[in-house]
């Protein structure tokens, strides 16, 4: 099976020092702030029937190719130039109406946004003969139809975390520079590097598990399961699963096919189950939900961990991945990746057990069609490199400037600046 797994590579190792940050509660400012250069929108996008938080919602200004993506708290911030004249900005989400509001809508509403939920009309859940297998392959068919073939220059928001049982242990984030080829080359052919980044400072020694993500925002590329279709969208791959059509939704005002697929029973490679979304008139593909099959997760761990200690035992608990499209101009583009790791350690000469979480997530948070510049391969990010130890110690106050990123939530800012506070006392 020549084929890529999807997996980032987690590297384990005994170690003494490392960060360690507690979560406590934090008030939440949210407004419009004005600067010199540009104007930050910081939100919250709630679900209008519950009031429950939309988490991953795209957020972007009308019109324009800036965005970002709401935390789990579904809250967001959003810099757009000062000088634009467009001042509204938009927010989709899977199953939600399309939602516009300008900044003085934003204001009334004390910078909340209720999106609505789609109810569909039974007449257009029923789907007839539609096979789920033949719909990816139409779909896989019309990729050059569907996305840009051309290059282009984008920024996006990287970030990386590791907690041990309920601590954080690790944080890392990146401002990135993407050299995109296009979806009529491969993955290989695009590029990308790190225009400025900051890590958790260490602040407490203690004998635990160093754990180290490799690949970091390269890995985060594969994920762009249109380009790199790797052990799901790979038509090599259709014979080890099983297919099944679960549906229609909403997906940015348009109706959706849901397409269902696990591995089989027979498929002894540990594989995938999920959900693919499909444009029912253009069958793009607009966004992949999938974890590792329950089938797998014995075999896991082979895949993902690279090296480990040999009186460590390691038993993998799951795998969530999620990959959405944003269509602009026509063409749908990479817009948020997510991949969540759970794993639980076990020495053989200590008692206790020790969970391990894992998460990275990228958005692709500003393109440029036109300025294109392929920097050198030198110059990029490789899949053996490990983020922690590109990027500065640390950033305090207002350190990504004018550039868009994804909001921390709560427990991961209460994390940083527990860490920043630790750090300006040594």
């Amino acid at each position: 099976m020549k084929t890529r797994v999807l997996l980032g590579i987690v590297l384990i190792t005994l170690s003494t020092p490392f960060a360690i940050a507690a979560r406590h509660k934090t008030r939440e400012v949210r407004q419009i702030r004005d600067t010199l250069n540009y104007t930050e929108i910081n939100a919250r996008v709630i679900d209008q029937t519950n009031g429950e938080p939309v988490v991953f919602a795209t957020v972007f200004q009308t019109g324009e190719n800036i965005g970002t993506v709401t935390n789990i708290d579904g809250e967001f911030v959003l810099k757009i130039p000062r000088d634009s004249q467009k001042r509204s900005i938009s927010i989709n989400h899977l199953g939600y109406k399309n939602t516009e509001i300008t900044m003085e809508a934003l204001k009334a509403s004390d910078y909340q946004i209720a999106l609505t939920p789609y109810s569909i009309p039974l007449e257009e859940l029923v789907v007839t003969h539609a096979d789920p297998k033949a719909l990816i392959e139409k779909a896989i068919l019309l990729k050059k139809t569907n996305y840009s073939t051309l290059p282009e220059m984008q920024t996006g928001f990287y970030r990386e975390t590791i907690k041990q049982n309920r601590n954080y242990v690790a944080i890392s984030e990146a401002i990135l520079d993407i050299y995109n080829s296009g979806y009529s080359e491969n993955f290989d052919f695009d590029r990308v590097k790190i225009y400025k980044g900051r890590r958790s400072k260490n602040v407490k020694n203690m004998d635990t598990v160093l754990i180290k993500f490799q690949g970091g925002p390269r890995i985060a590329m594969f994920l762009d399961l249109v380009k790199n279709p790797g052990v799901i969208l790979n038509p090599e791959m259709f014979p080890y699963y099983n297919y099944t059509l679960d549906g229609v939704v909403k997906v940015s005002d348009r109706n959706n096919f849901v397409v269902g697929f696990d591995q089989r029973l027979d498929s002894e490679y540990p594989l995938y189950q999920g959900k693919v979304y499909i444009d029912m008139e253009t069958y793009a593909i607009t966004g992949i939900d999938f974890k590792m099959s329950q089938k797998s997760l014995d075999n896991a761990p082979n895949l993902l961990i690279k090296k480990k200690p040999a009186s460590m035992d390691i038993d993998f608990l799951n795998g969530t991945y999620r990959v959405n499209y944003r269509e602009i101009n026509g063409k749908w583009v990479l817009n948020y990746v997510r991949s969540e790791l759970a794993f639980r350690v076990k020495w053989d000469k200590k008692l206790f057990k020790s969970n391990i979480n894992t998460m990275f997530e990228m958005a692709i948070t500003d393109r440029d069609p036109e300025n294109i510049e392929q920097f050198p391969y030198k110059e990029t990010t490789k899949l053996n490199d490990v983020l922690n130890e590109q990027v500065e110690d640390e950033g305090n106050g207002d350190y990504w400037g004018e550039y868009n990123y994804i909001k921390p939530d709560e427990s991961i800012e209460s994390a940083i600046q527990k860490l920043n506070k630790k750090s300006t006392t040594h």
